[in-house]
């Protein structure tokens, strides 16, 4: 494996776990979605490409989800819309990672 796709494959892995610490500590994803634009052209043409819009992917549909659950907790369905999105975006990041882990991209 050259040593660019090691630093690509290592930092894909960390902005892995910082999405799983926002779980718990919620600023870490805010630090992961600016690392997965900031580096998204250095995995362009790599089977970790899929992963970063992956990550991003689930980053954007957490906060839309989370818009949404936030908006419609005065009515009182937005608790089950958040943690049905909890739910999902853990799916998302465990998933992801399996993937990673086994050396597979991810599909669109």
């Amino acid at each position: 494996m050259s040593q660019d796709l090691e630093k690509a494959r290592n930092l894909t892995q960390i902005i892995y776990f910082l999405y799983a610490a926002s779980i718990i500590v919620g600023i870490t994803a805010i630090v992961a979605i600016i690392i997965n634009y900031v580096k998204r052209d250095e995995v362009a043409g790599t089977w970790l490409e899929s992963h970063f819009r992956w990550q991003i992917r689930t980053f954007w549909f957490s906060v839309l989800w989370a818009v949404i659950g936030t908006l419609t907790s005065i009515i009182g369905i937005g608790i089950v819309v958040l943690i049905v999105a909890g739910i999902w975006a853990i799916y998302r990041i465990v998933k992801g990672m399996l993937n990673f882990y086994d050396n597979k991209p991810m599909y669109a």
